[in-house]
């Protein structure tokens, strides 16, 4: 069985691989019941978004992990994948800086890849 932190660094992968632009981990577990941890990626047009979460969710459910609820794949502007313990949010740069979810939990603790165990 994985644990939160495989998941989070197989999802990190995942969206690396299709190229995502500023990826972001924030830590909110002291600060939220909703989840422990945001992934927060942007892409540059509807497909490579697309192909991000797709990558995602084909990378996790090889691990086993499926998403209790995806929403905006359609329109591709910010698309939210639910993992429970972790979202991901791939975003259109604009509504990345329009939704700007980093200020809005900046009292997450901002996570680097390489120091998460």
């Amino acid at each position: 069985m994985s644990t939160t932190t495989d998941l989070v660094k197989a999802a990190y992968a995942a969206l690396e691989d299709k190229k995502a632009v500023d990826i972001r981990i924030l830590d909110i577990s002291e600060i939220s019941i909703l989840a422990d941890y945001f992934i927060i990626a942007s892409g540059e047009n509807k497909n490579q978004i697309q192909a991000m979460t797709d990558n995602v969710q084909d990378e996790l459910a090889k691990l086993d992990c499926h998403p209790k609820q995806i929403e905006g794949y359609r329109t591709a502007g910010w698309i939210l994948m639910d993992y429970g313990n972790f979202i991901v949010h791939v975003f259109s740069e604009e509504d990345r800086l329009f939704y700007d979810l980093e200020r809005i939990w900046r009292d997450g603790k901002s996570i680097d890849i390489a120091s998460i165990a």
